[in-house]
């Protein structure tokens, strides 16, 4: 989770413009399905740490990747929900069902964040939120 909080948006396994849990977990960049990994146990426990935490928003911001965002940036996040399209936005997650299959589950933007980060927002000014995510927007990797 210091992993998360810190970095404030961190994407499961994928590269992109922010760092990648799955990296951190192993110490070096993947080739290929993180799966496959002989630490993809790891990176499971993890990813599922990361997911199960009140603290951590998961949603597909980052490409359509699985993106964790910390809870320290949900207020930015509210206040340039313009600059994203609302499934990037929407909380997912898989449930299992009693047959064993996984189903895919999403909550609608902005019904996934809690009131204080949205009122937070309407407190925050526009360049305080892209300074916070300023890595999104940027070419290189954070």
């Amino acid at each position: 989770m210091d992993f998360v909080k810190h970095h404030g948006v961190v994407l499961q396994a994928a590269r992109g413009p922010v760092p990648s849990l799955a990296e951190k977990v192993t110490g070096a960049p993947i080739r290929g399905s993180w799966w496959a990994h002989p630490q993809a146990r790891d990176i499971y426990s993890a990813a599922q740490y990361a997911c199960d935490s009140p603290d951590v928003l998961v949603c597909k911001l980052v490409d359509g990747k699985l993106t964790y965002v910390h809870r320290r940036l949900w207020p930015a996040l509210a206040k340039l929900s313009t600059r994203f399209r609302k499934p990037q936005l929407a909380k997912v997650w898989d449930e299992h069902t009693s047959s064993g299959k996984h189903v895919a589950k999403r909550m609608p933007y902005p019904k996934c964040l809690p009131d204080d980060a949205v009122q937070a927002a309407e407190e925050m000014s526009v360049e305080e939120a892209e300074e916070l995510l300023a890595p999104l927007f940027s070419k290189s990797k954070a």
